[in-house]
């Protein structure tokens, strides 16, 4: 079991190793997404963002959109077994992105229902998430 706990914090760090150092110029948004789900970062004011783990901006207005794949539990389906997979995509909308400001965007799901909020330093919301779509994984 500590092996088990030992290769996984060791791949956690590898995983933040390789992200790159941010540009005091511009802000920058980590994912944090919720248990059991996947967040990736799609695009920024609809143009295709290429590193899937975390948005880099210049300071203003900015629409950014992420995939968010999450399980609704079968307490909210039916009489089923097993969980039903949703694949969304969210748009969040901030209009007061500062340089050098770090940002927070976390998801989770009420049943069928993504969202998203975005948190800036102090932990305060300044924006939340719409879903541009969403269908069966």
């Amino acid at each position: 079991m500590r092996a088990m706990l030992f290769i996984c914090g060791l791949l956690a760090l590898t995983g933040c190793a390789g992200l790159p150092k941010p540009d005091p110029n511009q802000a920058w948004v980590d994912l944090e997404p919720s248990q059991d789900t996947t967040l990736h970062a799609m695009e920024v004011d609809e143009r295709a963002w290429i590193d899937k783990r975390y948005f880099e901006v210049q300071p203003g207005s900015h629409v950014l959109t992420v995939r968010y794949q999450f399980p609704v539990q079968p307490t909210n389906i039916g009489p089923v077994n097993e969980p039903l997979w949703r694949d969304c995509q969210l748009d969040v909308k901030y209009k007061d992105f500062n340089a050098g400001q770090r940002y927070q965007l976390q998801t989770g799901s009420i049943g069928f229902r993504p969202w998203a909020k975005l948190y800036d330093a102090q932990r305060k919301v300044v924006g939340q998430g719409r879903p541009a779509g969403c269908q069966r994984a």
